[in-house]
């Protein structure tokens, strides 16, 4: 489901900017924490339309709680994870990326990006 990227210490001190520079690194990102089951979820869908993300599990990471508040003011949320980055751009939380998926505009954004090619 996807594949695990430990985040590495980085001389990136301020948060945003390194959900910033992470985000644009990989056609699909998700910020996730391991034991949300919304989290879970909007891997599952990625996977299951043959999308392979790059997940970055907060709860594995020393400074995901910083990483995790940047989402959160990014969002303008309470709510943290899961965030999807689709070609660097933010989509949002799992309600955003399933009304995409349900509207069909999805498909369209992922290959664009370069994660789907058919």
């Amino acid at each position: 489901m996807g594949y695990y990227v430990p985040m590495r210490t980085s001389m990136v001190s301020d948060p945003l900017e390194k959900v910033a520079r992470l985000a644009s690194g990989s056609a699909v990102v998700v910020f996730s924490i391991s034991s949300c089951c919304m989290c879970h979820a909007v891997k599952r869908l990625f996977c299951g339309m043959g999308v392979n993300p790059t997940v970055y599990e907060l709860d594995h990471d020393p400074r995901g709680k910083e990483i995790e508040k940047a989402l959160m003011r990014l969002l303008g949320s309470s709510t943290s994870v899961p965030v999807v980055f689709i070609g660097g751009k933010l989509i949002g939380a799992m309600d955003r990326v399933m009304a995409s998926h349900i509207s069909g505009t999805l498909v369209p954004l992922l290959k664009e990006a370069g994660a789907l090619w058919l």
